[in-house]
């Protein structure tokens, strides 16, 4: 399952005097993939947080110098708003407050429509592809609050606990955050049990933290691949085992799968949550190359689903090469999902069906499950 990547802005050098604090009245354009909207200052791109498209407002530039490129902003003044805005229902969103929601100003419904076109805006750019996209609900929490059911503040000095600002190290103290989820994560999906290490002196094993994406994504997977006795199947990035457990299941004693995970702890477990796949740890690129038994030189399908990095080229041409009738590509970043259906399309894969998941309500955050089969 999809890892998170911590992100932080990499130290540029200064081209001029700094712009931060300027202010620029703007009419917004269109949203981009990071949870902003671009906005123009003299032909200058200006990454807008907190605002929506079509929205007159005023922004402050947040981050660049005269020479950057682009600049950086928050919407501090809204003078003509978008039918789509709310009231943020979390008084530490905003702009120089929490930064871990991107979209609290926006209704839910809005907020699907804009992850959507973010997904088919990479899509067309990156992969050459016009694709209906439509990001569907989850069930699991509460007008898009409460489900994070792992949640993580910063110890304040003297006691309390705060988030970070966007972008940044500095702490915003809170009480609570509307996002955390009364309680914690469930390791059942389908009637079946995992087991994933939580202790604190474990490597914590990777699980989604909506309690119901584990059962969406499992069902969007199986529906995207049909698995059939007898059938191979590789799981690539496979975590704890979620989808290596169903998979082996639905192929039944003469099929075979195989699950291969960087995290050793995970794969252990994968081992034990699903007795009857094999499994290997290390770089799913090492082990595809030089990890596994002859007899999985083909595979009749294989789920992909990679870290915020997407698969990338090697791992892509190593899943081609065997030659699969099915991929099920689990992306929680659209840019690289559409740069590796993009690779996918050189090798005569192409894009047969794509579903979107709501599973990070209130961020700018999408999960999507493509399904790739073979175009000739």
């Amino acid at each position: 399952m999809s890892r998170p990547s911590a992100r932080r802005p990499r130290a540029r050098t200064a081209r001029g005097a700094s712009m931060v604090g300027r202010r620029f009245e703007v009419e917004v354009g269109p949203i981009a993939h990071g949870g902003h909207c671009v906005a123009r200052v003299e032909e200058r791109v200006v990454f807008v947080r907190h605002a929506l498209p079509g929205e007159r407002v005023v922004l402050e530039i947040t981050e660049g110098t005269e020479g950057d490129r682009f600049w950086r902003g928050d919407a501090v003044e809204v003078l003509i708003p978008s039918t789509d805005r709310v009231p943020a229902p979390c008084p530490y969103a905003g702009p120089g407050r929490c930064g871990g929601c991107d979209l609290q100003h926006v209704g839910l419904p809005a907020q699907r429509d804009l992850k959507a076109a973010v997904v088919r805006e990479q899509l067309r750019r990156v992969a050459r592809l016009e694709t209906d996209v439509e990001v569907e609900a989850v069930p699991g929490d509460e007008n898009g609050l409460h489900w994070r059911t792992r949640q993580r503040y910063v110890e304040l000095p003297g006691g309390g606990r705060g988030m970070r600002k966007h972008r940044s190290h500095d702490t915003v103290a809170v009480d609570a955050c509307l996002l955390e989820a009364p309680h914690g994560p469930s390791y059942d999906v389908r009637g079946r049990a995992f087991e994933v290490a939580t202790a604190p002196d474990q490597a914590a094993s990777f699980w989604q933290v909506h309690p119901g994406a584990p059962e969406a994504l499992v069902g969007a997977v199986l529906e995207a691949l049909d698995p059939r006795p007898g059938e191979s199947a590789l799981d690539l990035y496979a975590g704890v085992g979620l989808f290596s457990r169903f998979l082996s299941e639905a192929v039944g004693p003469t099929g075979r799968v195989a699950a291969v995970e960087g995290d050793p702890t995970a794969s252990g477990l994968s081992e034990r949550n699903c007795p009857a796949v094999l499994a290997r740890a290390g770089d799913v690129g090492a082990v595809l190359a030089d990890g596994l038994p002859p007899e999985w030189a083909r595979a009749d399908l294989v789920v992909l689903d990679p870290p915020r990095a997407g698969a990338k080229r090697a791992v892509v041409e190593q899943v081609v090469a065997r030659g699969p009738r099915a991929v099920a590509y689990v992306a929680c970043d659209p840019a690289a999902l559409a740069r590796d259906v993009a690779i996918f399309a050189e090798h005569g894969y192409r894009l047969a069906s794509l579903r979107a998941f709501d599973l990070f309500p209130m961020t700018h955050h999408v999960e999507c499950v493509a399904k790739l089969v073979k175009s000739r």
